[in-house]
């Protein structure tokens, strides 16, 4: 065993010496005629220095041939190289770039890994869960020590009415008017805003909660064909894109002013935005500055301004 290692230590450093020479030889061969070959005969010399380069190498060639020689090889005919014999197991030219590749992708997942915690915590400042339970465990309050306080679907009509009575007191240019469609049912109510003569929404309520809206041009009607009073239609949409426009918007705006604690403060909040309508057709882009975008109005509201915004233009 000590011969073996021996034998390949002796072929080791003829390997390193013949690398040292060629390593010199092109150190040489780069830099050129220099000043420490003289002024006479300078070509002379260093063709002469660069034969005892190639010289060198040859014989040092020649020592790492005899000392390979002598290394004794196996019963089986094959060195163990350890685990350096799985470098030659992908010798492909087209996976050769695959270490690359793996550190991209790391990257890439790292990154999205660090995107979605940061989308997670936005998401979790808004929760979209509409009941009074998922807000108190929200805000942390512990599960045996909370009170379950009436929800805001289940108020009466009377308050409900009582709150949409003061909302068009409120505002001269915006006719509210209520209907009951199904009178056995004490919790669901609808209600016609008609908005000077721009536009009407039929807004759906249970209880203090706003369920759906429904946007149409003044000129368009909400009956069904039955005609019957009081059965307003929630599911056919608006001829006009503007007001199709206008009811997607209008329910951001119902789940963004949902509040479980204070429902008649986001019913208010809510009517407010949209009185805000009743300049569409001439009110102006806050961004753009323009009347019209593609042929639309601004049509979009920013929820705490009221300022208007094209949905190409809004924040």
């Amino acid at each position: 065993m000590n011969v073996e290692l021996d034998a390949l230590n002796e072929a080791l450093k003829a390997v390193s010496s013949l690398r040292s020479c060629v390593g010199n030889f092109f150190l040489s061969l780069s830099q050129g005629v220099r000043s420490e070959h003289g002024e006479d005969h300078r070509e002379t010399k260093y063709i002469l220095e660069l034969q005892d380069l190639v010289a060198e190498i040859s014989s040092n060639m020649r020592k790492v041939e005899q000392t390979c020689s002598n290394i004794p090889l196996p019963p089986d005919g094959q060195i163990n190289l350890g685990n350096t014999a799985h470098l030659a197991h992908e010798t492909t030219q087209d996976r050769q770039a695959l270490y690359s590749e793996l550190v991209g992708s790391y990257k890439w997942t790292d990154k999205l890994h660090e995107i979605s915690n940061i989308t997670f915590g936005f998401l979790a400042q808004n929760v979209m869960k509409r009941s009074y339970n998922s807000y108190l465990n929200s805000s942390g309050m512990n599960a045996k020590r909370r009170r379950l306080t009436p929800s805001c679907h289940n108020m009466s009509i009377s308050s409900v009415e009582g709150v949409i009575t003061a909302i068009d007191r409120q505002y001269q240019d915006m006719n509210v008017n209520v209907y009951r469609p199904h009178p056995s049912n004490c919790h669901n109510l609808q209600i016609q805003v008609s908005l000077g003569r721009i536009l009407r929404a039929v807004i759906s309520f249970r209880g203090m909660m706003i369920e759906w809206v429904k946007v149409k041009a003044y000129n368009e009607e909400f009956q069904t064909d039955s005609g019957q009073l009081g059965q307003l239609d929630l599911w056919t949409n608006s001829r006009h894109h503007v007001f199709r426009k206008i009811t997607e918007n209008a329910n951001a705006a119902m789940l963004h002013f949902y509040s479980p604690t204070l429902p008649d403060l986001a019913v208010r909040s809510f009517m407010t935005w949209l009185h805000s309508f009743r300049s569409l057709f001439t009110d102006t882009c806050r961004r753009c500055g323009n009347h019209l975008l593609c042929a639309m109005p601004p049509t979009w509201r920013d929820f705490r301004t009221l300022e208007a915004f094209h949905e190409d233009c809004k924040p």
